[in-house]
């Protein structure tokens, strides 16, 4: 039979992945409301979104299309819906839905949900309670090791219940500690400041990296290509692995790439002055791998 979902790494070969192309509710968000820069242009953002999905489709990805639509009779408005890397963390058991930290993405979860199990996905767990956690939190080191950053969108009690999801798989969780850098409106996710790009790689902003985590790091063997000050503003450290050492990111950050093709990557880019530098989020937000092989 052929398989459907898993992957717990960040570097496999990509081959399901989903999106969520731009709509009304993201043209229309208020940027006050949503943390973005700037209002979104509608047919520009969704432009960028296309021409993002063809780089996928060009490099060999599976691109299926997720529905955020609400449920519950209330009207669209999931505007960061688009970022569909948050809601769930899959696994080799299946598909864990997640809580949102940021209220104004609940709904978007059971969207999640469904579009899983249309797909043949099995849902294993799904967050309850005052548990919160995002994807852009939750990075896979390996197989067996998923670190959990604690911040303003993931809390103690998702860290608790991730460990119930993960409990007998041989998963070993290791949670990281968050600085407040911007507070809670803004968006600061784990993976804000690393992305795997090999089993060995990794793509940080070393001034925001937690000492133990650091530690951790090197213990491990990860080389570290350092994202400048000015490339963490324009998201450098927000990379998508299509494959070891094969990289999508955003075409703004010139020294981080070169840093890439310098470390034996192979690195394509996109434009995303509106699906990403408006609402700050890159290439890994803008895709939920599904199975990676």
């Amino acid at each position: 039979m052929t398989k459907l979902y898993g992957g717990q790494n960040m570097i496999a070969p990509l081959q399901t992945v989903l999106v969520r192309r731009p709509d009304e509710a993201f043209g229309a968000a208020d940027p006050t409301l949503w943390h973005y820069t700037e209002q979104p242009y509608l047919p520009l953002a969704q432009q960028e979104h296309d021409a993002f999905v063809n780089t996928l489709l060009g490099n060999g990805v599976e691109v299926i299309y997720h529905d955020a639509s609400p449920t519950d009779g209330r009207p669209p408005g999931l505007a960061d819906a688009i970022f569909v890397h948050d809601p769930v963390l899959m696994t080799d058991r299946g598909a864990i839905i997640l809580r949102m930290g940021k209220a104004l993405r609940r709904g978007e979860e059971e969207a999640m949900a469904r579009t899983l199990e249309r797909l043949g996905v099995p849902i294993h767990y799904r967050l309850s309670g005052e548990a919160t956690a995002e994807g852009g939190d939750l990075l896979w080191l390996d197989e067996q090791t998923l670190c959990v950053g604690l911040g303003f969108r993931t809390n103690a009690a998702g860290y608790a219940q991730l460990g119930d999801a993960l409990a007998g798989s041989g998963v070993e969780l290791v949670p990281v500690q968050l600085p407040y850098f911007e507070g809670p409106e803004a968006c600061l996710h784990l993976m804000s400041i690393i992305s795997m790009v090999d089993a060995d790689l990794a793509v940080v902003y070393r001034p925001l990296l937690p000492v133990p985590f650091y530690k951790l790091l090197a213990a491990r063997g990860i080389e570290l290509i350092d994202v400048s000050d000015e490339e963490f503003v324009t998201m450098g450290t927000n990379v998508l692995a299509i494959g070891p050492r094969h990289c999508l990111m955003l075409d703004h950050n010139h020294q981080t790439q070169a840093a890439l093709e310098a470390a034996g990557c192979r690195v394509a880019v996109y434009r995303g002055d509106e699906i990403s530098m408006k609402a700050e989020g890159g290439a890994t937000c803008l895709t939920r791998p599904i199975l990676r092989g």
